[in-house]
């Protein structure tokens, strides 16, 4: 329709059948056209005739201000929300779809639908002209962490994937975090296998084993050749492979924490060059990460506990911080003993410091272990008013009965 004929049309549809005729109308020819910017507006005024309200709201000031000032009832507003949230949907996934990434989620992040925008967003050709709008999407608005480390990693390379994880992922939560460095741990194994398959057969040549090429393990291909890398010999940028065994302490993927485990093997091996220090309790970077992914694992748990332990005593919290206490606790936590770590952040955490956040709350702690009442106690004793009320309004929920007071038995 031209649109010299659609203001024709649009005024007799509006005499001969009402505004909801011609809103109906101008939103068909608005999606037609793929004008979505207008759509949008035409679909607000089509679901406000359609709930009794004027077109458009008008808000005027001044002396008719009472008059003209439109009120909505809770009830109506809420079927009004509701229908202008599925125009958002509609709009901003059409326009994700035709590649109108940064308008589209405009409209999509009122939505909040994460799921169904990285979906909309599927087909859309990646190029490095709009990498940056993609990657500023998918991991710093969290609509697909994972796939957006996969795009930088096959786009940008490992270092500035590493640069991006330190930068924003740490910002995200738990299993946005898990996301992207379970996607980093994949890659770099990958390539890691790759490059050392490639040097063992370029120096072994025919008599390189069959075995090389379908290795699936670094420390399979090492363990027949423990010198290898003895001389300083090394396949992937070792800064690259310090960060990631580092990253990979946030996994619990059992898959993911295999590989964390092999590349943690071929570090230690390193010559002793490329064995970066790291904070505490990591100092050992390579021996410490073993420990707590085999513990992770079900394998060697009170090795690890006591290697952590042994970290969170004897280091002082006025040089290094709570991080070693926060550490062996998260462990404890993440091994299945939450009551253990409780105890142990009530006991250990120096009054006053603010705790890096590695470990779980004691909230979280007394849900897991289903106990809110060393919490009650520890919040009642330091005048954590706060605490206390959250402890015992939520143990309404978790708890089977209601919590004890001081003249009950513990």
């Amino acid at each position: 329709m031209k649109p010299t004929d659609l203001f024709d049309t649009l005024q007799k549809t509006t005499l001969d059948n009402g505004a909801a005729a011609a809103a109906q109308l101008l939103v068909n020819e608005m999606r037609t056209q793929e004008r979505y910017p207008e759509l949008f507006e035409s679909l607000k005024m089509l679901h406000r005739i359609e709930l009794g309200l004027p077109a458009v709201h008008t808000d005027l000031s001044g002396a008719h201000s009472e008059s003209m000032h439109e009120v909505i009832s809770p009830e109506l507003q809420d079927q009004l929300d509701k229908k202008l949230l599925g125009a958002c949907t509609e709009v901003g996934t059409a326009m994700m779809r035709k590649g109108n990434l940064q308008e589209g989620w405009m409209y999509l992040r009122a939505v909040g639908d994460r799921a169904a925008t990285a979906e909309a967003m599927q087909d859309v050709p990646v190029t490095q002209d709009n990498l940056d709008t993609f990657l500023g999407l998918l991991v710093h608005e969290a609509i697909d962490v994972a796939r957006g480390t996969k795009l930088s990693l096959e786009m940008r390379g490992t270092c500035n994937t590493i640069t991006m994880l330190d930068s924003v992922v740490s910002m995200r939560g738990r299993a946005d975090q898990q996301a992207a460095v379970g996607t980093l741990v994949e890659h770099v194994h990958a390539e890691l296998l790759e490059s050392l398959k490639s040097d063992i057969i370029r120096r072994e040549k025919s008599d390189a084993s069959s075995d090389v090429r379908t290795a699936s393990s670094l420390e399979f291909l090492l363990s027949t050749r423990p010198t290898l890398l003895r001389d300083g010999t090394y396949h992937l940028d070792t800064t690259h492979l310090a960060s990631t065994v580092r990253f990979a302490r946030i996994l619990d993927n059992e898959a993911q924490l295999r590989l964390a485990v092999d590349l943690a093997q071929y570090g230690r091996q390193l010559h002793s060059q490329y064995q970066y220090p790291s904070d505490e309790p990591f100092a050992d970077l390579y021996p410490m990460s073993l420990g707590m992914f085999r513990a992770l694992l079900g394998e060697h748990v009170d090795a690890a506990l006591k290697m952590f332990l042994q970290k969170a005593e004897s280091l002082d919290p006025q040089e290094h911080g709570t991080v070693a206490i926060e550490t062996y606790a998260d462990l404890l936590t993440r091994v299945g003993r939450p009551a253990e770590a409780m105890q142990f952040l009530i006991k250990k955490m120096p009054r006053g410091m603010r705790p890096f956040g590695i470990a779980p709350s004691l909230l979280e702690l007394a849900e897991a272990s289903k106990d809110f009442q060393l919490m009650l106690s520890h919040a009642k004793e330091r005048g954590d008013f706060v605490g206390y009320a959250a402890a015992l309004l939520q143990s309404v929920t978790y708890a089977n009965k209601s919590p004890k007071t001081d003249n009950q038995p513990a």
